[in-house]
């Protein structure tokens, strides 16, 4: 298939670089111009040459015509001797020897004098130049003889510069007749034709200095703005190998986080383990061993019963079954169940049922279809965010409004956490010292590339949102 020129030319230029098209522009555009200026300067040297001729002719008829014209002031015709100087002045002066015919008319367009006899005294339409020149006008211009009184002289000639130049009547304002010249355009053309070549030459120059001043400069600038795209396009390069290295950094540390999460929850529940099977059974076997101690004072002193013993008893006894219970229920809270058998749902439905059942609270539960396989960091990181967002409406809002919603936003997983309790002041918790709760609930999220957000105002509840990927950068796999 052939192209067109005009895909050829785009073509082409698009391989250029850019400087080579501002050049090329430019050379189009400074050429178009040098035609243009050249053509215009040229039009006005032969206007200039021209109208100089014609100012040479006007002055040989105010000199040498116009004394034989005077007639005409009062007269129609032309006296015969004034006839014969007016032959003579073309035959015996430089003047007249350039000239190839000459004619006078009146000022009502008739031919008093020609150098074609056969024509004299003929009426003629008044033209262009000869009107003007009836109003004081010097009318000088190249002729190509198509006129009637001109038929004669087309014969022998292609063209002739024509001159109309006024004659006036001595010491007035009066113009009594037109006298007409034709000269040949040999030495015209030829004087015009040097002069247009040097104002070529001139314009030429002119433009390929311009030419080559623009090209200097637009190399430069080109050199410079090349210098400059390589130096970006390396700082580019370094800029894309660095991000590539904090992706994977980024990657590494979320990777990090999951581990130390599952690390973590290992650290809990073997510390839950050990309070459960340590100081729980400990706590259980002190209780047991007081109640003995009791029943043992009761019998000895059972006529004179020691209250105040008793009564220490008692307190020492309801101290050890509340921190039995305290920390069986740590123990509790620490030890997370096997997350790994569950899916994401049945985890968040696990832990809000714990909480109902520890508390003796009522918790809505929102839970939308969402994705179930998700990595089991990210279970755990659900896991306890809720179980700590409860906690605190637990203890803070008293259980008012208690509410779970979890869903999917685009491609990442929504929970929320609301009650409507007496809310606070986010800023200015922030700035209290000992806010684990928030801080280990922000620290868990961000720490696996999540969001953590907390709205909240006085009188007006409390809402916890996080945003988490279903997928952990750099492919973490459970195990």
């Amino acid at each position: 298939m052939r192209t067109s020129i005009p895909d050829r030319i785009m073509n082409f230029t698009n391989h250029l670089s850019l400087s080579q098209r501002f050049m090329l522009a430019g050379l189009v555009i400074l050429l178009a111009g040098m035609l243009g200026i050249g053509a215009w300067v040229e039009n006005q040297i032969e206007t200039g040459v021209i109208h100089n001729t014609g100012a040479t002719t006007a002055l040989y008829v105010d000199s040498f015509v116009a004394p034989n014209l005077q007639e005409l002031g009062h007269s129609d015709e032309l006296l015969p001797e004034h006839i014969d100087a007016l032959s003579k002045l073309i035959q015996n002066t430089p003047m007249g020897q350039q000239i190839v015919a000459f004619k006078v008319w009146d000022t009502r367009g008739k031919l008093l004098y020609s150098t074609d006899e056969t024509i004299i005294g003929r009426v003629y339409p008044m033209h262009e130049g000869l009107l003007r020149a009836r109003l004081g006008e010097v009318v000088s211009e190249v002729s190509p003889l198509d006129q009637e009184e001109n038929a004669s002289l087309g014969v022998e000639h292609d063209k002739l510069l024509e001159t109309y130049s006024p004659v006036w009547y001595s010491g007035t304002n009066q113009i009594i007749a037109v006298a007409e010249f034709y000269q040949l355009t040999d030495e015209l053309d030829q004087e015009t034709g040097i002069l247009k070549r040097r104002s070529w030459l001139v314009v030429g120059l002119a433009i390929l200095g311009i030419y080559l001043l623009l090209s200097g400069f637009v190399r430069k600038a080109s050199d410079t703005i090349t210098l400059q795209q390589k130096e970006l396009a390396n700082k580019v390069a370094q800029l894309i190998d660095l991000l590539g290295q904090n992706k994977e950094l980024h990657e590494r540390v979320q990777r990090a986080a999951a581990s130390v999460a599952l690390l973590n929850e290992s650290y809990l529940r073997r510390i839950g383990s050990e309070l459960h099977d340590g100081p729980a059974q400990d706590l259980g076997l002190s209780l047991l061993k007081i109640d003995a101690l009791k029943g043992q004072v009761e019998t000895r002193t059972q006529d004179q019963p020691d209250r105040q013993t008793l009564e220490q008893l008692d307190q020492i006894e309801a101290s050890l079954r509340n921190a039995h219970k305290e920390v069986r229920g740590i123990a509790a809270g620490l030890s997370l169940p096997q997350l790994a058998e569950f899916d994401l749902p049945e985890s968040v439905i696990r832990v809000v049922r714990a909480h109902e059942r520890r508390t003796g609270s009522q918790v809505t539960l929102d839970l939308e279809p969402v994705n179930a396989s998700i990595a089991l960091p990210l279970k755990i990181t659900v896991y306890r965010l809720i179980q700590e967002a409860l906690n605190n409406a637990f203890h803070h809002a008293n259980s008012a409004g208690q509410r779970v919603h979890v869903y999917m936003q685009n491609d990442h997983l929504a929970v929320e956490i609301s009650d409507e309790g007496s809310g606070f002041d986010p800023e200015q918790a922030g700035k209290r010292e000992g806010r684990l709760g928030i801080s280990s609930m922000r620290e868990r999220v961000e720490s696996l590339g999540g969001q953590f957000e907390i709205k909240s105002a006085i009188g007006k509840g409390t809402r916890v949102i996080a945003h988490l990927p279903c997928q952990i950068e750099g492919g973490y796999q459970d195990g």
